[in-house]
């Protein structure tokens, strides 16, 4: 199983991910999160990385264009597109990119099921506050192109076993405080997330 570990906001927590095997790391672009970082801070992280493990820039209304110059810039491999965007701006845009659905009810997570998407529970914030989506939505659902997201720690990831998600994707679930990550916690995660 693919593991992200997101809100990243300083390279020692950045350095401890890799190091424990996480396959993606996330940087929060979206200045009304406790977890945001600048693109020039987000620039010399991801300079300081191993290869090998992706970066992902998560981004909330905020145009196309935008979007493509903070990724072109800091090296951003993935946009995580965390808002509803239109299909025009999905047109206009240059950047790989992968949709989060918001999910309010069982029928959202199988919206886009022929491309790979970040299923999170619906929260105004849009994310980091560790609310789950309900498990039986995806019973008889083919989970193979689902990163799963929002309220998963080290302790429930066991309840994921039937499901064959490809992945998942962590924030506040292995932190200390917001935007300082736990380097234990990201350690068991993905232990524990690569054992599924």
């Amino acid at each position: 199983m693919k593991v992200k570990i997101c809100g990243i906001t300083n390279l020692n927590d950045a350095l401890v991910a890799c190091e424990a095997g996480a396959d993606a790391l996330g940087f929060v672009f979206y200045e009304e999160s406790p977890r945001y970082i600048s693109p020039q801070k987000a620039k010399e992280i991801i300079k300081a990385l191993p290869p090998f493990v992706k970066t992902v820039g998560l981004f909330v209304n905020i145009d196309a264009l935008a979007v493509d110059e903070i990724c072109s810039s800091c090296h951003i491999d993935i946009a995580q597109i965390h808002f509803e965007a239109n299909e025009e701006f999905f047109a206009q845009l240059q950047t790989p990119y992968i949709r989060v659905i918001r999910a309010t009810r069982k029928e959202d997570i199988e919206k886009y099921k022929n491309e790979y998407v970040i299923v999170d529970a619906f929260v105004e914030s849009y994310g980091g506050e560790g609310k789950r989506v309900a498990l039986d939505w995806f019973d008889g659902v083919d989970c193979s192109k689902i990163i799963l997201a929002g309220g998963l720690t080290s302790e429930n990831l066991r309840e994921l076993e039937n499901h064959a998600f490809y992945g998942v994707d962590v924030s506040s679930g292995v932190e200390i405080s917001k935007g300082k990550k736990d380097a234990t916690k990201v350690r068991e995660f993905i232990a524990n997330a690569k054992s599924l």
